[in-house]
């Protein structure tokens, strides 16, 4: 089934965002979920993307993604009125959603897309959001307004200092922990980041929940990919995940693995370089 893309507008330096007609993945998503996303069934790579909203009234879902290869490079170059092949999903476990109290939501660079349905969810229950993004630099920002929509506090964060506070999200994190008034932490951005916000809120004996972004292929469990260490067992992200609690993940072992396969990519794009030549291709 062909769906077809609506709008595709871009949010900062390599990330887009489009709408997509997909009337009962919008009906059936929760906050926490992913889809996968095929361009062309017979070629296509495929790519898990972030479910950043749906208008259910339409059938339409929102995606972020980042131009970081071939197809998501394909995806990002598509136009209103185009179709892709398939979009699969909603996969994954939906986010835990309660009235905790207050819950304090962190992200980092295109974490941001992930984290604003749940920051939306623990909104709507009741919660007091106070939410934390960041990015190296302010053209890096994404979704400002949209957390402005569904927090009561929000603090911005660049590594650079070029807007709000200079630093890392771990700082005002820390300053929020130590009041004794924070009752979950959610945090979705790169691997390190997470990892560092669990051992700041580890020392406050403060929940946290982070959602994981290891490479994944077939998003059922099958491929074996995306596994991780959880609480010493080997869980899959695409099924048991993506969302875990972070004072249990095995985050070492986790970027071991994502730095492997960055290693591996690497070498395979320098040998096809290196084949292009040969063949007197440039």
């Amino acid at each position: 089934m062909a769906h077809k893309i609506l709008s595709i507008k871009q949010l900062s330096e390599n990330v887009f965002t489009g709408e997509f007609e997909a009337p009962l993945i919008a009906k059936a998503r929760k906050a926490g979920q992913f889809v996968i996303v095929t361009l062309n069934d017979d070629y296509s790579e495929r790519i898990p993307l972030t479910i950043a909203g749906v208008d259910t009234a339409k059938g339409t879902i929102r995606l972020v993604w980042q131009r970081v290869g071939k197809s998501t490079a394909e995806l990002a170059d598509r136009k209103a009125g185009d179709t892709i092949d398939s979009i699969v999903g909603p996969l994954g476990k939906p986010t835990h959603v309660e009235k905790f109290g207050t819950v304090i939501c962190v992200g980092g660079g295109i974490g941001n897309a992930p984290l604003f349905p749940i920051a939306e969810a623990m909104k709507k229950a009741g919660n007091k959001v106070i939410s934390i993004i960041g990015a190296r630099n302010k053209e890096l920002l994404i979704l400002e307004d949209e957390f402005k929509t569904v927090s009561d506090e929000l603090i911005v964060v660049t590594d650079d200092g070029s807007y709000g506070r200079k630093g890392l999200v771990t700082e005002p994190l820390k300053e929020y922990c130590q009041t004794g008034n924070v009752n979950l932490v959610v945090a979705i951005g790169p691997a390190v980041m997470m990892k560092f916000c669990c051992m700041t809120t580890k020392e406050f004996n403060v929940p946290t929940v982070v959602s994981l972004n290891t490479i994944m292929i077939d998003g059922t469990g099958m491929c074996g990919g995306c596994r991780v260490e959880v609480g010493g067992e080997t869980k899959f992200v695409c099924v048991d995940g993506p969302e875990f609690d972070g004072h249990k993940v095995n985050f070492d072992s986790m970027l071991k693995r994502l730095g492997a396969y960055k290693t591996l990519e690497k070498k395979a794009h320098e040998q096809y370089e290196q084949h292009k030549c040969k063949i007197g291709l440039k």
